[in-house]
């Protein structure tokens, strides 16, 4: 159930019991059953959300970001899936699909994302793991391992 002012593009899969909050812009992604996404959130097509996740406010989700099921996602966290971005190709002109790749990104399952982190591309964030507020992640993150920082680096299990 859509908030006010909300664009859901007609190829977003819902699953059943989805709370969506108000000014949320979802478009080619998939959004798991019994998830809530927050207010001022984007999710891009290709993104992959699981079931029974808790999507903060302010959050972007880019394109080949996979999350798992029964994530936590916290305020303000930006995922990137660029390795090099850049606003033009070699020939000077703005760049289209064709001019980069994809970096994929997986949160799994069960895994909490503090506010304000942010999450580069090519990662894995491991089940259970845990990001701190306000933490880089710039490598992969094993399972059941508490990450913060800039650069994030563990500080628990």
């Amino acid at each position: 159930m859509p908030g006010q002012f909300c664009v859901i593009a007609p190829d977003v899969k819902l699953g059943r019991d989805v709370i969506i909050r108000h000014f949320v812009n979802l478009y080619g992604c998939e959004i798991g059953e019994g998830t809530k996404i927050g207010s001022y959130v984007e999710i891009q097509k290709g993104a992959s959300i699981g079931r029974n996740c808790k999507i903060s406010s302010h959050t972007f989700i880019c394109e080949g970001v996979t999350i798992g099921d029964e994530v936590f996602v916290g305020h303000g966290v930006t995922f990137i899936n660029d390795k090099y971005p850049k606003a033009v190709s070699d020939a000077g002109r703005l760049q289209t699909d064709a001019d980069w790749t994809v970096v994929p990104t997986v949160v799994e399952r069960g895994a909490s994302i503090g506010s304000g982190a942010t999450i580069l591309c090519g990662v894995t964030i491991g089940e259970r793991a845990i990001v701190g507020a306000g933490a880089v992640v710039t490598k992969s993150v094993p399972a059941e391992t508490t990450v913060a920082g800039n650069p994030a680096i563990v500080i628990g299990d």
